[in-house]
């Protein structure tokens, strides 16, 4: 046993009813939390250990009790110890909403997801936690993550000054469309595996878990995460029907003004931000941290990344680039999805 599990249940025993209780691993995410399941007599529950030398627990804990205040459906946190980074959480079980995906679950599956987001882009701003802003710096700091890590370091290419140039051009342009869009609250992660669907709901519902990222940020940022997820793709009618139903509804919301066209613009523009970010993370996260099952995402990532750029002519040549230097690399040296 590892000294912060024995920790863990040691923390876990002094509570009633839990004193003989062991920690079962679960599902992890792309950070150092972990999490384990805790059958207790009077119902499951999970154990969030977030080391805090690398982690804080505060936002969670700060998010998790606004947000269900608000509707979201947010685990309940039970109790807490964040000199410690233990958290004791309601359990929403294990049904990813990934595993439930499939063509005839999804029309029905991504509209609680879509109805979810929209309470969350209309959320309050947390008195203790106020959401820090998806800011200029930030925006670029993630998206350097693909030609450091994933570029450089996973596919061992040299970029010469041009190619650092076309970068930082490309980078410039998809910044400015998103600092330009509207502002909500932005879940950071809004996607399939972390989107749980609920057995013991009265009614369809799904739980929302990984959230404690959050900013305020573009109004397309969630939906991309969601309707482009780097888990799942789906043919274009069906993505670009949700991507409508969602633009109505947020419209009628008040969340923004943008006819059909200049969402799509926004929503494409915001995509390739976010899938620079995922596809470089994936690459750190298997170099850095040994968690090389994520190379298998990257080629549906970039996938997106290269059929976004060719709808864009202002981004003909990056579009190039991709297809010419780092796709032939993937194909080389990336597990195929």
């Amino acid at each position: 046993m590892d000294i912060r599990l024995k920790s863990a249940t040691q923390w876990v025993r002094q509570f009633s009813g839990l004193e003989r209780a062991d920690l079962v691993p679960v599902f992890g995410d792309a950070s150092f939390r972990r999490y384990f399941r805790i059958h207790a007599d009077t119902g499951d529950l999970i154990l969030m250990d977030a080391p805090p030398d690398k982690e804080t627990c505060q936002p969670f804990v700060a998010l998790a009790r606004h947000w269900r205040e608000e509707g979201i459906r947010v685990p309940d946190v039970l109790q807490q110890d964040l000199s410690q980074g233990f958290l004791l959480l309601e359990d929403f079980g294990d049904q990813l909403m990934l595993r439930q995906l499939h063509p005839e679950s999804a029309n029905a599956l991504y509209r609680l997801a879509i109805d979810e987001l929209l309470r969350i882009q209309q959320v309050s701003d947390t008195p203790s936690h106020p959401l820090p802003p998806y800011d200029a710096a930030l925006l670029n700091r993630e998206m350097a993550l693909f030609p450091d890590w994933l570029v450089t370091r996973q596919l061992g290419l040299t970029l010469s000054t041009t190619e650092h140039a076309l970068l930082d051009t490309t980078f410039a342009f998809l910044r400015e469309s998103a600092l330009a869009q509207p502002q909500v609250p932005v879940h950071r992660d809004y996607h399939s595996r972390n989107l749980l669907v609920l057995a013991e709901a009265e009614a369809p519902a799904l739980g929302v878990i990984d959230f404690q990222d959050a900013v305020l940020g573009p109004v397309t940022y969630d939906l991309v995460s969601l309707l482009k997820d780097c888990y799942i793709s789906w043919p274009e009618p069906r993505l670009a029907a949700w991507l409508e139903h969602y633009r109505a509804l947020s419209q009628n919301a008040g969340l923004h003004r943008a006819d059909a066209d200049t969402f799509r613009l926004w929503f494409e523009l915001m995509g390739m931000q976010r899938h620079l970010k995922a596809a470089g993370i994936f690459a750190r996260l298997a170099i850095r941290d040994g968690k090389t099952g994520y190379l298998q995402d990257i080629p549906r990532t970039v996938g997106y990344l290269l059929e976004a750029s060719a709808r864009q002519a202002a981004l003909r040549s990056f579009h190039h680039w991709l297809q010419e230097r780092v796709m032939p690399a993937i194909d080389q040296r990336m597990p195929t999805p």
